[in-house]
């Protein structure tokens, strides 16, 4: 499945949305394709037996390696799921908490990817964590939103409006699925990570969210 739009509007322009973008294209095209990607993963994947052997640098990693992408198609992906989805939770956090939220949410996938394989030197990189942890809001905030989706099955493709909590559920029901069939290391692919960061998102969005006017202050 593929989401092409959904109908809820913003009432601010969402500026960390578009950086983290911008920031993630730029990581990717200037620096991870300039000096070659088996270096750059070198330098700034999470390698989780760097962080159970406590060793220098792992906690920068667990940051930078959010920004820094496997390829071509992982970065367009996660781009554009955090383009159709992060508006709407930058709005109900605002641009501070929002970038708080982000990299939480994707420190705490992070930390799930770890969890069954500390020892692994397999480098992990993407994004798909925090935005995981967008779309778990995503799904406690607007369930009853409508997301344009592309269904694409060759002669069958078609395009739907589907309700938020059921698109949402049925990603979140696709990692879990190939997370067991795939087993620990995921077939290269952090499923664990993305269920982390989607269960992280949703228990975090509620300490994250701007309070609502009727609490801001007392009636005469």
């Amino acid at each position: 499945m593929i989401p092409l739009s959904d109908d809820q509007p913003t009432r601010s322009f969402p500026i960390v949305t578009i950086a983290i973008i911008v920031v993630n294209a730029l990581v990717f095209i200037g620096w991870q394709l300039r000096i070659g990607m088996e270096d750059s993963l070198g330098i700034g994947a999470f390698i989780p037996a760097m962080l159970s052997h406590h060793e220098p640098g792992a906690t920068t990693r667990l940051i930078t390696s959010l920004f820094m992408h496997g390829g071509w198609m992982h970065l367009i992906g996660n781009m554009w799921f955090l383009w159709i989805f992060g508006d709407n939770v930058e709005d109900a956090c605002g641009p501070v908490r929002f970038a708080a939220f982000y990299l939480l949410c994707g420190v705490a996938a992070t930390l799930a990817h770890v969890w069954p394989a500390p020892d692994s030197v397999m480098p992990l990189v993407g994004a798909s964590g925090a935005i995981s942890g967008v779309l778990g809001a995503y799904l406690l905030k607007h369930p009853q939103a409508n997301v344009r989706t592309l269904i694409p099955l060759g002669f069958f493709t078609r395009i739907i409006d589907l309700p938020a909590w059921i698109f949402l559920l049925i990603w979140m029901g696709m990692q879990v699925f190939f997370q067991a069939v795939s087993g620990v290391h995921g077939g290269g692919v952090a499923y664990l990570a993305h269920i982390g960061g989607f269960v992280a998102g949703m228990g975090l969005i509620v300490f994250f969210e701007k309070s609502p006017a009727r609490f801001r202050g007392r009636d005469a």
